[in-house]
């Protein structure tokens, strides 16, 4: 885990860029001692963009299979951070935007629009996966657990096959390489 970026990662270029020059803004400033993505200090607004794995996306959150007790109490701690800051920082006069990683590449003109404040651009992911129980292993059946965000209220169960369909960042278009081919 010491290899994952805490800042300047793609998720925050591709929303800073999606957001051009239409405000100005912070990329991983500090707010009230939390590091939020982006900050828009004349609209007093905090922008997380949210990993579909770190912080139990309900579409694309994929249990590990193995050491799940170790990613079990992550996700937990992941999910509970994400409330614990997002109620804080709404206490003390912030407006919290949460986006999906995969809305912001997939969606980054309705991702910006939200940033700045279109209430009906992006639905905020207040539903979030809090944990992922074995039901059967055969076939490998798995029930998995939905809180809201702000709450923290059970809003279901979704119960089914085991859940592989991770989100994947399209990759970056390559050039083609230049032929090595040396003239005649």
């Amino acid at each position: 885990m010491s290899r994952i970026r805490g800042s300047g990662t793609r998720p925050e270029l591709a929303l800073a860029e999606a957001l051009g020059g239409t405000v100005p803004y912070v990329l991983n400033a500090r707010v009230d001692g939390v590091r939020s993505d982006l900050v828009l200090e004349a609209s007093h607004t905090a922008v997380f963009i949210d990993g579909c794995f770190w912080h139990g996306c309900p579409d694309h959150y994929v249990r590990p299979k193995s050491n799940t007790d170790f990613w079990a109490q992550k996700l937990a701690e992941n999910v509970e951070r994400d409330r614990r800051q997002t109620l804080d920082l709404e206490a003390r006069g912030w407006r919290v935007v949460r986006l999906w990683e995969h809305d912001v590449f997939e969606r980054p003109t309705a991702a910006a629009a939200a940033v700045l404040g279109a209430e009906d651009a992006l639905p905020t992911p207040d539903v979030r996966v809090i944990r992922v129980e074995v039901v059967s292993e055969a076939p490998l059946v798995e029930r998995r657990v939905l809180a809201t965000l702000r709450s923290g209220v059970l809003v279901g169960d979704q119960v089914g096959p085991r859940v592989t369909a991770k989100w994947r960042r399209p990759s970056l278009a390559t050039s083609p390489r230049p032929s090595q081919s040396t003239p005649k």
